[in-house]
């Protein structure tokens, strides 16, 4: 499926769509995000490497619905959440559908190995994922939010 025809699709079954930034919104995904992460770091230091992947990626997802909803955005798909990280905000979205993988590798399957690196890095990788959102958020004005809602409404035509 086309990145274009996926965004009409999910724009028609109401779960990509332009709504009012909302900075309280934002703020509450914002301390999901932390509290994810915080839990992730819990799970690993506590022998639980599976659930600390699953933690991690919440938390960097967490903080991208944040960022969307600062700019008056909500998706309720992962895989657009992270193609739209890049087309609308043109930012990295690697680090992110990396992550995303790593997940759903580790909480649906059963034949894999992970090693406390792994994990590790994992965590580093959203520290800085989230770093860079977190500090793209905090630099956003009126003026460039306009912009990347005229971005997402023409994508939505």
């Amino acid at each position: 499926m086309k990145k274009q025809s996926l965004f009409k699709k999910l724009h028609k079954e109401g779960k990509l769509q332009l709504v009012e930034p909302s900075n309280d919104i934002k703020s509450a995904y914002l301390k999901k995000s932390e509290s994810n992460l915080a839990a992730a770091k819990l799970l690993f230091d506590n022998d639980k490497p599976e659930e600390a992947v699953s933690m991690t990626y919440y938390s960097m997802y967490y903080i991208t619905v944040a960022l969307f909803f600062k700019t008056g955005i909500k998706c309720e798909n992962h895989t657009a959440a992270a193609i739209l990280v890049k087309i609308i905000f043109g930012l990295d979205n690697s680090q992110l559908s990396f992550a995303k993988k790593e997940r759903i590798d580790k909480q649906y399957y059963i034949d894999f190995h992970i090693t406390k690196k792994e994990v590790k890095d994992l965590i580093r990788i959203a520290e800085k994922y989230n770093a860079i959102i977190y500090d793209f958020i905090e630099r956003l004005n009126t003026e460039k939010i306009e912009g990347f809602r005229k971005k997402m409404n023409d994508l939505l035509k």
